[in-house]
């Protein structure tokens, strides 16, 4: 399922952006769209990972650097049978962690110092199983797709409204300035509701999932307790809302706008899930 919403999402954004060449160049506008388009959707396969590993500053680490972390980290990928990921710290008082990567044999997984600074090894073990089912479950290429279509939304958003600025005064018919419009005002929830609809139920799945692979589902819901209550007073100040579904809170305050089109289930819901499946009744 995972594989076929990849490729929908890498054909939409090939779609996209036809569309939009097209609209703002003809056919030769669409011509270069269909090249830029092509390097994209090879690009958004192989570096959107390692794109969003340098967007946050993610430093690379060894066992001799964060003994712990590592060693938890192999231990529950080996309990998970999956490959040993590489591991990320990001010098980020904000606590909070994602996984990104191509497939389980290229991915990585990475974390904030914050969350290592405020989380017992119990709790810090439950989030790690979290990100570990998202690489299990094959989340996290669809996760990063989804961050470059999403982002590639908006910049076609932004486009249309330049276009609309600064080409009133050139001999454009009605259909353009409609096209425009539909641009600005169409992308950006279009882009919203395409974070929404795949970041939330992969959310609760990778929840369970961590659950099963840490075996202490009431850890990971401490965790997400802490995280949740933290991130309101020390929200991430360099996120960005393109990838906001991949951390494992929204890296925003309940007070910021982009919570209002949260990606992220309630942590209410998703602590009382962990709970259930604690105590046997899922």
């Amino acid at each position: 399922m995972n594989t076929f919403r990849t490729v929908f999402l890498m054909t939409l954004m090939m779609v996209l952006l036809l569309f939009v060449g097209e609209l703002l160049g003809g056919s030769s506008g669409m011509m270069i769209a269909f090249l830029i388009s092509l390097v994209m959707n090879f690009g958004s396969y192989w570096f959107s990972d390692k794109i969003v590993l340098m967007m946050y500053h993610a430093k690379q680490v060894n066992e001799s650097e964060f003994p712990k972390l590592y060693s938890t980290v192999r231990r529950l990928s080996q309990f998970a049978q999956l490959p040993m990921p590489k591991v990320y710290v990001m010098e980020n008082p904000a606590p909070n962690a994602f996984a990104t990567g191509r497939n389980p044999e290229h991915a990585a997984v990475a974390v904030t110092t914050g969350i290592l600074n405020i989380l017992s090894e119990d709790e810090l073990s439950g989030v790690l199983a979290h990100e570990l089912a998202h690489v299990k479950h094959r989340d996290i290429l669809l996760g990063t797709i989804t961050a470059t279509l999403v982002g590639t939304i908006t910049y076609v958003a932004h486009m249309a409204q330049w276009a609309a600025i600064f080409g009133g005064g050139r001999d454009r018919d009605n259909g353009s300035g409609l096209g425009d419009l539909a641009l600005i005002i169409v992308a950006p929830i279009a882009a919203m509701l395409i974070q929404l609809s795949i970041s939330r139920s992969r959310e609760f799945a990778a929840d369970a999932g961590g659950a099963a692979i840490s075996g202490q589902p009431l850890s990971l819901a401490s965790a997400l307790n802490k995280l949740s209550k933290v991130n309101e007073r020390l929200p991430m100040k360099n996120a960005e809302p393109a990838t906001a579904h991949m951390f494992i809170v929204s890296p925003f305050s309940r007070k910021s706008l982009f919570r209002i089109f949260s990606t992220h289930p309630p942590i209410e819901e998703r602590i009382k899930r962990l709970q259930e499946i604690a105590s046997g009744s899922m």
